[in-house]
């Protein structure tokens, strides 16, 4: 399948009753994780059914895509509330993930919803958003998770296919793509100098297809964040940019700035025989190692030729 073709087949899934219930659940985290998140300049990669970016109040925030199917040309599969024509007009610029159109260090959030499980190289889309990111910059990650029924039920319908069973049957979750693990793109990150901040999962209930049947299920949400977190749908990180040898500092106070420039103690050579003679030591070395007998002043030798 092309990439315009996966981003067809993800936008009409979206539509279907668990497509809405997950872009129910992201767009919640969303908002709550990006309200607060503060800097000049925000991009949202791909998944245009998804406003990542509403809460957030930076002055500068781009949707991008990499999709050249139009996508206002879909229409709406089984009555969803996401219209992909309003999707589409939000989007701002097109261009490659993997060769993302922005300075280095230039944009101080990333957005990638379900990117990186339809990336041509999930490695390179990743190196290249911490290349435009800040230092301190936010990563904001969600994705399907293999470790969960929504995953096992979409590897057994693969297996079933692989096996010449149920071929006229579709997959629950979009063909094309491959999830990425939770534990496996914390590794990604942290090999490219991030730290995770925030890491949740969600979307408990059962791979069903009926809106009726999902919504019947609802108390698994409530139980499944406290018994088996980790076996949710989908998962959520947010990840920060830190740079080796940098930290913030605020202005430099008054005394410390004095304290800088204040002359410094400079040592002398013969400060230790000096503090040594003072205190009356009966065998003073010098620094060199000789005893001081052969150092002893002029004035100590007149001294001795008037007593005798």
């Amino acid at each position: 399948m092309t990439r315009d073709g996966s981003i067809v087949e993800l936008a009409a899934w979206l539509q279907s009753a668990p497509g809405r219930h997950l872009l129910a659940w992201e767009q919640q985290r969303l908002d709550d994780a990006l309200a607060d998140a503060f800097g000049f300049h925000a991009v949202q990669l791909g998944l245009p059914e998804l406003d990542g970016l509403r809460t957030n109040r930076m002055p500068h925030r781009w949707l991008a895509s990499d999709a050249l199917h139009p996508l206002d040309a879909l229409a709406p599969c089984g009555g969803g509330d996401v219209e992909p024509a309003a999707a589409a007009r939000r989007v701002s610029l097109h261009c490659e993930f993997d060769a993302l159109p922005f300075a280095n260090a230039s944009i101080d959030l990333v957005v990638l919803p379900h990117v990186l499980e339809f990336a041509r190289d999930p490695h390179l889309t990743l190196r290249e958003v911490e290349r435009v990111l800040v230092p301190e910059g936010r990563l904001v990650v969600a994705g399907f998770n293999p470790a969960s029924l929504w995953g096992l039920r979409q590897r057994a319908g693969r297996l079933r296919r692989a096996l010449g069973f149920a071929r006229g049957r579709s997959l629950f979750l979009p063909r094309a793509g491959e999830a990425i693990g939770y534990w496996r793109l914390r590794d990604w990150l942290r090999l490219l100098g991030f730290e995770v901040e925030v890491g949740r999962f969600g979307c408990w209930r059962p791979p069903i297809a009926s809106a009726v049947w999902l919504e019947r299920w609802r108390w698994l949400d409530r139980i499944g964040e406290h018994w088996w977190p980790v076996l949710g749908a989908v998962y959520f990180v947010v990840a920060v940019k830190r740079v080796r040898g940098m930290r913030l500092v605020g202005l430099l106070k008054p005394e410390r700035r004095n304290s800088a420039t204040a002359a410094a103690t400079v040592a002398r050579r013969d400060a230790p025989l000096a503090h040594a003679q003072a205190h009356g030591h009966g065998h003073v070395y010098a620094l060199a190692g000789e005893p001081l007998s052969d150092r002893v002043p002029e004035h100590e030798h007149e001294h001795e030729h008037e007593h005798a």
